[in-house]
């Protein structure tokens, strides 16, 4: 059995964002049961309920462990301190998938999976030393194959993880102020999770377009979690949000004819889920067409707290 749970659904800066007055922000500020709030994009997988797998640590990590029963520590005899929280893997370096390891340094032992990119940024920022490496261990996400996950014992966690590089770019705050251009050296990564009786989920929060690979490997997939950032391109310059497109951003968009809606068509995959939702984005709001059209097409927009069982 395969147990995840959406622990947030929104892009960086969460929903609402703190320093936005754009008009789903101010719904979802003044309590909207149509514009329902979002924390930035994580996910946690389990194999038997009992040890997690967190996938991402957004910056509200402890306040998305805080609002999922199944992530807080159990008493024991003797023991004041614990977590089930056993092993975390990396989909990238942005901020919003890194900062809430800050949260996780009072000397629990997990493993820190990463793809090297990504390894390599935590290792030149010396913050992240926190995280006492003989506690947490890093260890490499390989990008070529399948890996059995391990808590940081070395103790199998009953998941297989296989990692894959998707097109993304850079973390913006490795930008040099201008265009990095796409990047598919494992700098954004894609991940299938598998239970120990093949049941099998794909968690891809970042995507800039859909390639002939990607498409092969999706196919007939039974859930996949899939980068929902901006509904259009130009989204953002239109709202007044900022100048960047999507795909200058590393995203594609959810409409359009190279959008996620087109690139699955005909896939086949049985539950299809957006997440990573730029507070822009008009299908974070249950009334609006946007909306209506997301679900036309078979897909569900992310809620913080969502949990799938296969």
């Amino acid at each position: 059995m395969l147990r995840l749970i959406l622990l947030g659904a929104a892009a960086g800066g969460g929903f609402p964002q703190w320093n936005s007055a754009g008009p789903g922000c101010l719904r979802a500020r003044a309590g909207d049961p149509a514009a329902r709030p979002r924390t930035q994009c994580s996910l946690a997988a389990s194999a038997d309920g009992d040890r997690w797998v967190l996938v991402n640590a957004a910056p509200e990590l402890t306040a998305q462990i805080a609002a999922t029963p199944a992530l807080h520590p159990r008493p024991a005899p003797g023991v004041i301190r614990h977590s089930p929280i056993t092993a975390a893997v990396l989909t990238g370096a942005e901020v919003d998938t890194v900062a809430g390891l800050l949260s996780l340094r009072e000397r629990h032992p997990f493993a820190l999976y990463a793809a090297p990119p990504s390894l390599a940024v935590l290792e030149a920022n010396p913050i992240f030393r926190a995280l006492n490496p003989e506690i947490v261990p890093r260890r490499p996400l390989p990008t070529d194959g399948p890996l059995d996950l391990r808590d940081a014992d070395g103790a199998a966690l009953g998941l297989t993880v296989e990692a894959f590089p998707v097109p993304g770019k850079v973390p913006l705050f490795l930008e040099d102020g201008t265009d990095p251009g796409r990047a598919d050296e494992g700098e954004t990564i894609g991940l299938s999770l598998r239970a120990g009786d093949g049941t099998t989920a794909f968690f891809i929060p970042g995507c800039a377009a859909m390639t002939p690979a990607l498409r092969d490997r999706l196919h007939g997939a039974a859930l996949v979690l899939f980068d929902g950032t901006l509904w259009r391109d130009d989204e953002m310059i239109r709202a007044g949000a900022g100048p960047k497109t999507g795909a200058r951003m590393g995203h594609m968009s959810i409409d359009g004819p190279e959008g996620a809606i087109a690139a699955f068509a005909g896939l086949g995959v049985h539950r299809r889920v957006f997440v990573h939702l730029n507070n822009t984005n008009p299908v974070l709001l249950a009334d609006s067409p946007e909306r209506a059209s997301v679900a036309a097409a078979g897909w569900e927009v992310g809620e913080d707290g969502m949990e799938f069982t296969l």
